[in-house]
């Protein structure tokens, strides 16, 4: 008979297996909880099932049989593949392995939102394999309501897709961008009404989107209607319409830590836009992997939030 046979079991070479190792029957029976008539019973069931001595009977002690050896050998092979297996599926079922696919937009980068939060769970599911895609967030949003995309880092607000939730996770203040020959690139701006003769470049996004809705948000706050150009498609190429002077941008304060010749980034006085950085998902979630990540931020998210009430408290 072949290892095919429907009475093979696993446990047949776990019995054989430990019994070679222990080289004694009440050993190896003590070690499987199982009694030495049984342990004896399974073995000749084996032996019947390969059709071949797997034993040398002869001798006092354990001995294997040619057979026996190669049986030996190849079934702890097979128990270690079972066991890894098994321990894969494990993983997979609490979201310790798998894939997920995750969007962001450049911006989010910068602020730090991104890389850390992705650190950190590597660090803790390591088996867990994560693709990056830097993508417009629209586009980020319609791909998680398509099942296209597990996760996504957008700034907000943006118009939701059915199905996908968001939650801002970090607000910033907003600075201007002003090329090196501006009336302002030393000088403070202590409100934005300062500015109301400047053209205000944004990303190619809709009035309610983003930083174009930002822009628009700011600018009334301080009395004015602005004048925008939504021309550009991200922010390498806002900074370089600002550095040849076609105008100014409003832009998260992160994006000033990128120093880049002939661009100047000033605080702003009396504004109280922020620019949000946003997670985006599936409602439902049904990926493991994916769960486990979302779940994760959530942690972190409750966690910041428990120290900042903290501190208030204590201030």
């Amino acid at each position: 008979m072949a290892l095919t046979d429907p009475g093979f079991e696993l446990r047949h070479l776990r019995y054989f297996v430990t019994l070679v190792e222990e080289r004694n029957f009440e050993r190896a029976a003590a070690r499987l909880g199982i009694a030495q008539p049984g342990l004896s019973q399974q073995i000749m069931s084996l032996e019947r099932i390969v059709g071949t001595p797997l034993l040398d009977r002869s001798r006092r002690a354990v001995q294997l049989t040619h057979s026996g050896e190669i049986l030996f050998q190849e079934a702890r092979k097979v128990l270690a593949q079972t066991e890894a297996t098994v321990a894969a599926i494990h993983r997979a079922g609490r979201g310790e392995s798998g894939r997920i696919s995750i969007g962001y937009v450049a911006s989010a980068a910068y602020s730090g939102a991104v890389v850390g939060s992705i650190k950190n769970f590597k660090r803790d599911y390591p088996y867990v394999e994560v693709e990056l895609q830097e993508m417009e967030l629209r586009q980020q949003l319609q791909r998680i309501a398509d099942g296209l995309l597990d996760f996504g880092y957008i700034r907000a607000p943006a118009p939701i897709p059915p199905g996908v939730s968001v939650q801002v996770v970090l607000r910033e203040p907003l600075v201007a961008m002003v090329p090196a020959d501006h009336e302002f690139a030393e000088r403070p701006i202590d409100t934005l009404a300062r500015l109301t003769s400047d053209i205000f470049i944004t990303p190619r996004q809709p009035p309610e989107v983003g930083f174009h809705r930002n822009t628009l948000q700011a600018c009334r706050e301080a009395g004015f209607e602005p004048s925008v150009k939504a021309i550009a498609h991200d922010f390498t190429e806002i900074a370089a319409l600002v550095g040849i002077g076609v105008g100014i941008a409003l832009v998260p304060q992160s994006m000033s830590r990128v120093e880049l010749q002939d661009i100047h980034y000033r605080p702003l006085g009396g504004v109280t836009v922020t620019s949000d950085v946003a997670i985006a998902y599936r409602k439902g979630e049904g990926s493991p992997a994916t769960k486990a990540f979302i779940a994760r931020y959530r942690e972190q998210l409750l966690s910041s939030r428990d120290k900042s009430r903290k501190t208030q408290f204590s201030d």
